[in-house]
């Protein structure tokens, strides 16, 4: 809302975010880093040309002022606009692109270079803990066995593992993954 209603102080709020946040990653890759993942949910909820006002810009500087060849930027959305997205997302020039579990895996790489990294999307809160080693058995399989035509696809969780998901659910994602490559 205040996009609309205050676009000046949401640019400053940003211009200041964008300032600290490359400080930041620039001291973690003094320290020998070799990358950080930018999660930029709530611009996954934003239209295209917001997106493009109010978010792509400052991802971009972010990327252009902090990657290099030894230092990796991952960009990660989780909102459920994301498939709408695409240049946008794209524009910023991030090593790899990670998507949560709102928006088709299949779609995303679909409509992403194959030569860029896109990683994603087991739901971690529907699978990983509320799931079942049994479901969340299947629900890798399928997602590997739907984006096994894509080379530049690497298999991960939506988003963070919650705190209280279960172990045996994680051994099974693991599981389904080393029984799908071998």
């Amino acid at each position: 809302i205040l996009c609309y209603e205050e676009p000046d102080m949401v640019h400053t709020v940003l211009r200041k975010a964008t300032d600290f946040l490359i400080a930041y990653m620039n001291a973690y890759k003094a320290t020998g880093a070799a990358g950080v993942v930018v999660a930029e949910p709530l611009a996954g909820l934003l239209s295209p040309s917001l997106m493009e006002e109010f978010a792509a810009p400052y991802m971009k500087e972010i990327v252009d002022a902090v990657q290099t060849d030894d230092f990796a930027v991952i960009y990660h959305n989780c909102g459920n606009a994301v498939e709408m997205l695409t240049d946008e997302i794209l524009s910023c020039g991030a090593a790899a692109y990670h998507f949560g579990n709102a928006v088709s895996m299949k779609t995303m790489l679909e409509k992403m270079p194959r030569d860029v990294l896109v990683m994603g999307n087991i739901d971690p809160v529907g699978e990983l803990r509320g799931g079942t080693p049994d479901s969340v058995y299947a629900k890798t399989s399928e997602l590997l066995r739907e984006c096994a035509g894509y080379e530049n696809f690497i298999i991960s969780t939506g988003c963070d593992v919650p705190p209280m998901a279960k172990w045996e659910n994680i051994e099974a994602f693991y599981e389904a993954i080393n029984n799908f490559y071998n």
